[in-house]
């Protein structure tokens, strides 16, 4: 499974120091054998400098990718991409919601094919007020985002209720790709890269485990609207 929550970012790969938060620091902690509470503080950075210290590592405190793969929480940066960190097979990066989930909804980005667009991205979209076009949410729609090269990342708490799907939001979970428009945004097209399709699958098949009576349903069966740009209700029915 490959799960990330937003961090601070160097080129093209995810680095998690002092400040950062959410399950992949908590995973952090776990393997430094340390209070694991998902935030990146001091005590934090201590403990990573002292593994970095007696790995050869380069001593700075942060975590990269490098350091990732040696606690075991992360592979290469090569397959965590964009921004997202790779877990092992014993770490799936996912968080039961408290709330009762009967369906997962899967959406797309309605981007244009080939193009990358991140969480920071679509919550900015999703935030900015109604007047300067946004939609004036209080965060991202979706929970989850599968960005093109399959890295999975979290949007709005799984705790909290999504603005993804009128009348559903309540009791579902929310899921997004990027993509789902031709490259001239004329018409709906499934985009999904192979890897995204691998990542979708993995995610989804995740989430059915943590909520095992959960129905896998397409944004389109519910409005009026291509959206995701395929029949997810079809494909994913055997999951």
């Amino acid at each position: 499974m490959i799960v990330a929550t937003e961090s601070q970012q160097t080129g093209r790969a995810t680095v998690y120091k002092r400040g950062s938060r959410g399950d992949v620091v908590r995973q952090i902690q776990k393997a430094l054998n340390i209070y694991a509470d998902g935030i990146f503080g001091k005590v934090t950075e201590d403990a990573v400098r002292e593994f970095q210290r007696r790995n050869g590592l380069k001593v700075d405190g942060i975590v990269g990718a490098m350091t990732m793969e040696k606690l075991g929480v992360a592979m290469t940066s090569q397959q965590t991409g964009l921004s997202g960190v790779a877990m092992t097979s014993q770490q799936t990066g996912l968080r039961r919601s408290v709330r009762r989930i009967d369906e997962i909804i899967v959406h797309c980005s309605a981007t244009p094919e080939g193009k990358d667009y991140t969480v920071k991205d679509i919550r900015a979209w999703h935030t900015a007020p109604v007047s300067k076009g946004g939609r004036g949410w209080s965060d991202i729609a979706y929970h989850y985002v599968v960005y093109r090269d399959g890295s999975v990342h979290e949007g709005r708490d799984v705790n909290s209720v999504g603005t993804h799907c009128a009348r559903h939001n309540s009791h579902s979970i929310g899921v997004c790709y990027v993509g789902g428009m031709t490259k001239d945004m004329k018409r709906d097209k499934d985009t999904r890269t192979d890897a995204q399709k691998k990542g979708l699958l993995t995610l989804l098949r995740g989430l059915r485990r943590l909520y095992p009576k959960a129905r896998i349903r397409g944004h389109r069966d519910f409005a009026s609207k291509p959206c995701p740009s395929f029949d997810a209700t079809t494909e994913y029915m055997g999951l």
